[in-house]
């Protein structure tokens, strides 16, 4: 394992890293962005690296990070076979600096911070984190769905570059 892909895994396991983690450029990097980064933009971050693996780089943070994931969303993502329990809230000063390509804010309105970034857009999202697990499970549904349609929206784009 290089070194950059020690430092990956590291940042990818959600643990703190000393050094900061170099995006890969081949790759478009995109930042989720909500208020705590325990449910909302830790499910995005999931759903960008199953569904996006080696065309995109995911990472989230939050405006005022959570102690932990909430434990819906790990349970929530568990059903979809991806372990979220890897990964812990961040802050903006704890993912790789911008520009991004893609900056998806979810719900936090005027708290989310101001990252650099090509494209942007606001998700407006319910925050599920008290909601029972079928109304869970509905909000994980649209996020995947979102995900689907960004990552189509970035190929298609990409595509028609030569």
């Amino acid at each position: 394992m290089t070194s950059r892909s020690r430092l990956l895994a590291t940042a990818t396991a959600g643990l703190a890293c000393a050094v900061p983690v170099h995006r890969d450029s081949r790759m478009v990097a995109i930042l989720y962005i909500c208020l705590e980064n325990s449910n909302r933009s830790q499910i995005a971050e999931a759903f960008t690296r199953m569904h996006g693996a080696g065309r995109a780089e995911a990472y989230s943070a939050g405006s005022a990070p959570s102690s932990r994931v909430g434990p819906r969303a790990v349970a929530a993502m568990r059903e979809r076979g991806y372990d979220l329990t890897t990964h812990r809230p961040k802050s903006l000063e704890e993912v790789p600096g911008g520009p991004w390509a893609w900056v998806v804010t979810m719900g936090c309105g005027d708290v989310c911070p101001d990252a650099r970034a090509s494209h942007r857009e606001d998700w407006d999202l319910p925050d599920p984190r008290d909601m029972a697990a079928p109304e869970f499970a509905a909000v994980r549904d649209e996020i995947e769905r979102r995900v689907l349609d960004l990552l189509a929206r970035i190929d298609a784009t990409t595509s028609n570059i030569v």
